[in-house]
């Protein structure tokens, strides 16, 4: 298992999975740009998905900042918010956000 501390976020790439500390399975990247990563994986309790969005510029990662979450269950919902983050409709929340620590950033 690879901490989210020592993983190399610049190196990932769609599919690439994502192992968060204390955490017995890895999130999956969905897909990314030059500065944000959209990670999630399945929460079957719910039938939905868990996510954290990565913002590299920021070293930080966790959810976004809307009030209603727009979804991250399907690859077009992932797509449409990775669009809404790099035209800045959108971000990771300041309130519920983690630094990246050890992470290599822009």
């Amino acid at each position: 298992m690879i901490p989210a501390s020592s993983t190399n976020w610049n190196g990932l790439q769609a599919g690439d999975p994502v192992w968060i500390d204390n955490e017995k399975r890895p999130y999956r990247v969905r897909c990314r740009n030059e500065r944000y990563i959209i990670c999630t994986k399945p929460y079957n309790p719910k039938r939905t998905v868990m996510y954290f969005v990565v913002d590299l510029e920021k070293g930080v990662r966790g959810p976004d900042n809307l009030v209603f979450c727009m979804g991250y269950e399907t690859q077009e919902q992932c797509d449409f918010m990775l669009d809404m983050f790099a035209s800045g409709r959108a971000e990771v929340s300041r309130r519920r956000c983690e630094k990246l620590e050890g992470a290599e950033m822009l």
